[in-house]
């Protein structure tokens, strides 16, 4: 850039020029002047002035009337003395010649004696811009200190104005840039590249800028120069850019308002301002004069003023008046021939050179425009140059018209994001997050009551008014990084009025189906993807698949047609209820699903549009999916107006429960445009350089309020009424200001669309309506079946949308889409409210009347949504009737594809339709009706609604096999609400209805005849017996077992005595009337029965062993989540090692989750840590990163209470770790252990104090703080064993009214259904019992008895395991004959213990042993074997990870290491 900056700058010192006889400028006779010559030096002269140079300073003579005279005339005198008055009237800022006095000079009476500057005219600077040969310019640039214009006419005579200058005729235009010139000034060859058109453009406005920038300056002083010329404008170079000087002051005026006027007095403030105008004006004009000269290649003032004359007169031919606009009437305005005004150069800034030479010009012609927007300072025209010259992609792209501008159509880019650059940041920011790190998913949420206008652009649809085929910038921003990185772009937008609990599905069928069509995926892309699916979801998953039909194809499961419209999946009918657990299941797979699909090579956007009226279940999908910690390189945008969404909205209630669970959800606010950028908008759309644009701009903000959509449509209207307006005179877009400030416009951007819909052709307006009943997308072959003959053309309806921007035509098929939710809405609006629910009906009914069978399966919901609008009209009980079939099979649709939501409203309707017939009527349909909306209805979670829905077809239905399944969704969702109590009692009711009766109060008699009678039931039967017993055929005793198993899991929290009873029952049932998919959860549950109650460890692992090998038999899968839990946790733990369960646990959790069971599969997984922590002694190191995963996934599942338990154990692995963190604030901000157990307190949760208080007992005893570890003991005898207190109090109360076996068996009946740390919880208690008991205080005898009771419970237990509890045995009595002194004993059974667990790899608790083999040890002052006893400690702590525990251990080994010897 300093090459072309210095073009024509430098090497010019000294050089004097005169003119030939030609006019041309030659170097004089005169030697070069020497700037330290010790006398003055003629530099230039002209017929009226001379020009001495002397060392710095420059000297101007005014000559007489003749050459020689050296006396001038007194009018030029006067000059100088004006000259000198201004330059010392400007501040320093002002780059002029800055004048020194005024004084003789060498026989001269007057002289202007100025400082020197350096530089070169304007105009010699042009000459020398256009020089070279194309390519390579041939010359050596001489610099010259220039202070006056060397370029005078000789001849040239003042007439009124006096002026000294004129301007050259040579006319040079950018086609002569490289012209070769023979000026004497070249005389050597410097080869240097010639700028491109582009870059001489550049350099031009660099030099215009200055110009305008030092004019803005004079004004800002209140100085005009009355004679800007490009002969008085001095260029040179200041810090790579151009500095402009003007020169010739002579006429110069100030017009400070302290200025005084001719009469001596003060001029007022408007008569200062019009002055201040007009005299501007002047300036103005000026400036355009060069610029255009500048850009255009004028030399000659006679040539630009031409162009000036020719714009002028053109208006009248240009503009008529507008003819009034008729409907479907298009305005079209006389054109006239253009001109060249602008030729050659970019429309912006031939506007802006053409607006400066009209200014203060339109009141010469009264058919000047209304749109003669003027500058009215050069500082506007600087910051347009500037504009011009920071955005030369946009002004620069326009040089010649185009058809539209021909037609003078408005042709608007929406693909620009203005005012939105914060806003992209932040998202590229985001961008760049998930694809460099990605360790976590993250979210978005982009919102305004407007935002969709700007989201429009994210999806790549540009402004709602596509004027133009749908493209965007944001778009190219962030789609194209993904496609770069081979990421992945997944949309989905929902609809107020249509189903939105299948947009997920759809927009992840369409992006399967894109992959397979498209084939963007190579064979080595592909099969990876293929394996992530199948590993995270597993083969023949047919729930995902029935609502994904791509995914099927994808995975090659089957060859169905591929469907990648918008409309995705087509709803089958044919299923007249939902599995129970689709639901949670469901939304599991899809978070499985997510998580395939994004990696660290194909991170993954998911953007998903109208949140406001999404669903519950999707949102809690998005829930799910952000909390997953499987889920990596994932970033989800979701857009929503923040005015349609309240604090108690459920997507409030979605992002608070987020930022309260430590997701950082990033906010993205999305507001009406500001001013300025809708200027900038208004600019770049006209073409118009800001300044200009500001006027119009400023009215249509105030007008649209700064909403994009409106405003683009605003200004698409102002263009169809004439108001906006393509000049091909002056080769502008120009527009009538008055009439648009006093246009009047809807402030509601929906009426004001609708409004410019009424101005369409009659038929267009039809069509509009009829699509905006089919939906927000739609075949083009529905809505051809909904028109009458001579509604509507539909070739030309879709095209006259599709090029309006009404409808956009989805990837080139028959599909399409409404532009935007307020296009649709505004064509809805032209349907009068009083007939839309009569046009609703007619359009259903044509539908309805005209598709076959066939066609009617995949135009279902579109034709019962239209006859469900028109309802009210229905009159006959025959179209009642039929329309509540037709919503039954609706909803039966909806469920089939797992549109819960969706069914419930179809159904609830078809019920309403059949409201006022008397029962009898329509039975089987209206039993259909109450069964399948009751199944939709639990799914959904609307329980209150179910539970008041069913009690009246519970009391009329015919015969009690109708309402089982009635009762079977009452009975869940009482469960599900935690009316626990209820469910109970309506479980008895119908069992009792079913042929088994169940006390609902469970006596001593009862339980022991019970006991009695499974007991001699089981008696002789063998494993093949039980294995072959046949499948149940008994449709009532199977609904039996069903609410049997709804009963034991709803007793285990609200009435334990139950459970043993409703186990028997369910065992006698399967060996009666046979088996079904139940029994073996009923058969493990009398197995934990027999272990736990009466010590038959045998009997119960058998029990074990038979349930699991009859659930493979009876492929149950479904239910290993409850096997394991029981099986697993309570059954073999008593005879195989706890290691071996292990694996066992991960693997339920795998099943369960995918078959939606989560409740038993998270207590999978915190039956798993438990066991690692408490029973394996498994290193914390590996397991933390479990830990935090596994909480994540609970508290994802809104499993809150085992959740807790999980950041408990995390805490326990910090505090074993050494780690100084709170690990409850990983997962709620805020919280510590201490609140949490506050909260669980307050809110009767008595089974997390309890789990706290056993997890503070544990780390106090390892740690070696053994106070804290009894007030801990104490402490949990408060929260004794259960749920909460209520269930407990009951047990230990009335077992007192059973013998002691009796109430032995009830309370180890409820033990064996606790967690496995109560278990280790006992051999803990018995550990920190004989440490108080040595410690001979006055409760020695009771911390003794606890003792010895807990080392009779271990040698009872291992009795079953050795594996598993011979060690702690051994420990126990190692620590009882400590307390009795035997120490013979005491040693040998702490080696004992060491070797038992060491052999059983439980590292911890060999650790354990040898620490307190230790401290036996410094007892008997045995230094060294208490020294070798505790660095073996410390070895199996490193071996366990707990470096807490390593830290304490050490610091014994360096008390011990003085004293010892050998070491």
């Amino acid at each position: 850039m300093m090459d072309q900056l210095s073009l024509g700058l430098t090497n010019l010192e000294g050089l004097s020029f005169r003119r030939d006889g030609n006019g041309e400028d030659t170097p004089a006779t005169e030697e070069i002047t020497n700037p330290q010559s010790t006398s003055p030096r003629l530099v230039h002269q002209s017929s009226r002035t001379s020009i001495y140079r002397f060392q710095d300073k420059g000297i101007k003579v005014r000559l007489g009337g003749n050459l020689g005279d050296p006396q001038p005339q007194q009018w030029q005198v006067d000059r100088l003395s004006n000259e000198q008055t201004i330059s010392r009237y400007l501040p320093l800022s002002c780059k002029r010649r800055e004048v020194l006095n005024i004084g003789p000079f060498d026989g001269h009476p007057v002289a202007l004696y100025f400082k020197w500057a350096n530089g070169i005219t304007l105009k010699e600077w042009m000459r020398k811009v256009q020089g070279g040969t194309p390519g390579v310019a041939s010359f050596t640039v001489t610099q010259r200190n220039y202070n006056e214009t060397s370029h005078i006419q000789q001849n040239h005579s003042r007439s009124s104005s006096h002026n000294e200058s004129a301007i050259d005729s040579n006319l040079l235009y950018f086609g002569n840039i490289g012209h070769t010139t023979n000026s004497a000034l070249y005389t050597s060859t410097i080869k240097t590249p010639t700028p491109r058109a582009t870059d001489d453009l550049n350099v031009r406005l660099r030099a215009a800028m200055a110009i305008a920038k030092t004019l803005s300056d004079f004004h800002d002083a209140g100085v005009v120069i009355n004679n800007l010329t490009t002969e008085n404008v001095v260029l040179d170079t200041f810090e790579g850019d151009y500095v402009a000087t003007f020169i010739d002051l002579s006429e110069a005026a100030i017009f400070r308002n302290d200025a005084p006027d001719n009469q001596g007095g003060q001029k007022s403030v408007d008569d200062m301002a019009a002055f201040e105008k007009q005299i501007k004006q002047e300036d103005l004009r000026s400036l355009g004069t060069v610029l255009n000269q500048l850009f255009r290649g004028f030399q000659d003032d006679s040539a630009s003023q031409s162009v000036v004359r020719d714009n002028t007169d053109v208006f009248a031919c240009d503009r008529t008046d507008t003819p009034s606009k008729t409907e479907g009437e298009d305005v079209r305005r006389k054109r006239s021939k253009p001109t060249n005004a602008s030729e050659g150069l970019p429309i912006y800034l031939g506007s802006l050179i053409s607006t400066l030479l009209l200014t203060g010009r339109e009141t010469e012609n009264p058919n000047s425009p209304a749109s003669a927007v003027n500058y009215e300072s050069a500082k506007d025209v600087y910051l347009d140059l500037k504009t011009m010259l920071e955005n030369k992609s946009r002004c620069f792209r326009k040089t010649d018209l185009d058809e539209c501008m021909v037609e003078s159509r408005l042709k608007l880019n929406t693909d620009l994001f203005y005012g939105r650059r914060v806003q992209i940041s932040m998202l590229m920011h985001l961008l760049n997050s998930v694809f460099m790190r990605g360790n976590q998913p993250s979210i978005a949420t982009i919102s305004g009551k407007y935002a969709r206008d700007v989201l429009d652009v994210i999806l790549g649809q540009g402004a709602v008014v596509h004027f133009v085929k749908p493209k965007s910038t944001l778009a190219s921003q962030i789609k194209k990084p993904i496609q770069d990185r081979d990421g992945f772009f997944i949309e989905g937008k929902f609809h107020k009025s249509s189903c939105p609990d299948t947009v997920l599905s759809k927009a992840l069928n369409s992006f399967f189906g894109s992959i397979i069509v498209k084939g963007s995926f190579s064979g080595n892309m592909l099969m990876p993807l293929r394996w992530r699916i199948h590993d995270a979801i597993g083969s023949g998953n047919n729930l995902l698949m029935d609502v994904i039909p791509n995914l099927r194809k994808l995975m090659a499961e089957e060859t169905s047609t591929v469907q990648t419209s918008s409309n995705g999946c087509t709803l089958r009918s044919g299923r007249s209820h939902a599995i129970p657990t689709s639901s949670h299941r469901l939304k599991f797979m899809f978070c499985k699903l997510i998580g395939a699909i994004a990696c660290k090579a194909h991170p993954l956007i998911l953007f998903l549009d109208d949140l406001q009226w999404a669903d519950e279940i999707t949102l809690d999908v998005i829930r799910m999916i952000l909390t997953d910690p499987d889920v990596t390189h994932f970033l989800l945008l979701g857009a929503y107006r923040d005015n349609e969404v309240s604090l108690s909205h459920p997507l409030t209630e979605k992002l608070n429960y987020l930022k309260e669970h430590g997701k950082d959800v990033v906010p993205i606010n999305i507001g009406p445009l500001e001013k300025e950028c809708v200027n900038t908008l208004v600019s770049e759309a006209l073409c118009l350089p800001p300044n200009l644009c500001r006027p119009l701009s400023n009215a249509i903000h105030t007008k649209t309020g700064g909403i994009i959509m409106f405003l683009l449509r605003f200004l698409k209207s102002l263009n169809d009424e004439g108001l906006l307006w393509f000049s091909l005179s002056s080769q502008r877009w120009e527009f009538d200001l008055k009439k648009i400030r006093v246009k009047e416009i809807s402030a509601d951007v929906v009426q004001h669309m609708t409004l410019n819909m009424t101005r369409l052709d009659k038929n267009i307006q039809m069509g509009l309506k009829t699509a905006a009943c089919v939906g927000s997308n739609f075949d083009a072959e529905i809505l051809q079946k909904t028109k009458k003959d001579d509604d509507f053309d539909m070739k030309t309806l879709l095209e006259k949308c599709v090029e309006d921007g009404y409808l956009i035509r989805i990837d080139g098929s028959q599909q399409f889409a409404w532009a935007h939710d307020q296009v649709h809405q505004a064509a809805y609006e032209l349907i009068p409210i009083e007939k839309r629910e009569l046009f609703h009906l007619l359009l259903g009914s044509r539908l309805l009347m005209k598709s076959s069978s066939s066609e009617l399966a995949n135009m279902l919901f579109c034709v019962v949504d239209n006859m469900n609008r028109g309802v009210n009209l229905l009159e006959s009980d025959d179209q009642k009737h039929e329309l509540a079939f037709l919503n039954l099979r609706a909803g039966e649709s909806a469920l089939s594809y797992s549109a819960f939501h969706t069914a419930s409203r179809y159904l609830i309707t078809g019920l309403s339709l059949l409201e006022h017939d008397s029962w009898e009527k329509n039975y089987s349909l209206r039993m259909r009706l109450y069964d399948a909306a009751s199944e939709a209805l639990y799914v959904t979670g609307d329980f209150s609604r179910l539970i008041s829905l069913v009690q009246k077809p519970l009391k009329l239905a015919i015969c009690f096999d109708d309402k089982l399944n009635l009762y079977n969704n009452l009975v869940r969702s009482l469960a599900a609400s935690g009316q626990m109590d209820e469910g109970i009692a309506t479980c008895l009711r119908v069992l009792a209805q079913l042929g088994e009766v169940i006390p609902s109060t469970i006596s001593l008699e009862s339980y022991h005849t019970e006991t009695v009678r499974i007991k001699t039931m089981m008696q002789g039967m063998s494993d093949d017996q039980l294995l072959s017993l046949p499948v149940i055929t008994d449709t009532c005793k199977m609904a039996a077992m069903q609410f049997l198993n709804h009963l034991l899991y709803q007793a285990y929290f609200a009435k334990p005595e139950l459970s043993p009873f409703i186990s028997f029952r369910m065992v006698e049932m399967s060996i009666e009337y046979g088996v079904c998919n139940i029994t073996p959860f009923a058969f493990s549950v009398y197995g934990a029965f027999l272990v736990s109650a009466i010590n038959d460890n045998e009997g119960g692992y058998r029990m074990g062993r038979v349930a699991m090998e009859l659930m493979k038999k009876m492929n149950a899968i479904e239910i290993i989540p409850r096997l394991s839990i029981v099986i697993y946790s309570m059954i073999n733990i008593w005879k195989e090692p706890f290691q071996a369960s292990l694996s066992k646990h991960l693997e339920a959790f795998d099943i369960g989750a995918h078959r939606g069971d989560m409740e038993f599969a998270i207590s999978s997984l915190f039956q798993y840590v438990n066991m690692s922590i408490y029973g394996c002694g498994e290193n914390f190191d590996g397991l933390i990163k479990h830990i935090q995963a596994y909480s994540k996934r609970a508290l994802q599942s809104q499993q809150h209470v085992v959740g807790t338990y999980l950041i408990a154990a995390h805490q326990q692995a910090f505090d074993f770790m050494g780690v100084e963190e709170n690990a409850y604030s990983l997962y709620f901000v805020g919280m510590t252990e201490d609140s949490c157990f506050d909260t669980a307190y307050r809110n009767n949760q008595l089974s997390i104090c309890r789990y706290i208080c056993q997890k503070r007992k544990y780390v106090a005893f390892w740690t070696g703080d053994m106070d804290v570890a009894a007030k801990m003991y104490e402490l949990s005898k408060r929260f004794p064993l259960g749920s909460n207190g209520k269930i407990v109090r009951w047990v230990y109360i009335n077992s007192r009214n059973f013998d002691n076996t009796c109430g032995t068996m009830m309370s180890q009946t409820l033990l064996s259904l606790l967690r496995f740390s109560d278990l280790v919880a006992t051999f803990i208690d018995g550990l920190i019992a004989f440490y108080f008991a040595r410690k001979h205080r006055s409760d020695e005898a009771k911390w003794k008895a606890i003792g010895e009771d807990v080392m009779a419970t271990l040698e009872k237990w291992e009795e079953g395991s050795t594996w598993n509890f011979r060690n702690k045995r051994f420990l126990l009595e190692a620590e009882f004959n400590f307390l009795k002194g035997d120490h013979r004993m005491t040693m040998h059974c702490y080696m004992s213990s060491i070797k038992a667990a060491h052999a059983h790899r439980f590292n911890h608790e060999e650790g354990l042993a040898y620490e307190k083999a230790a401290t036996f040890l410094l007892h008997e002052n045995d230094h060294n074997g208490a020294l070798d006893c505790f660095r073996k400690a410390k070895k199996c702590y490193e071996a366990w990870g707990a470096h807490t525990l390593v830290a304490r251990v050490e610091m014994a080994i360096a008390v011990l290491l003085p004293l010892c010897a050998d070491t």
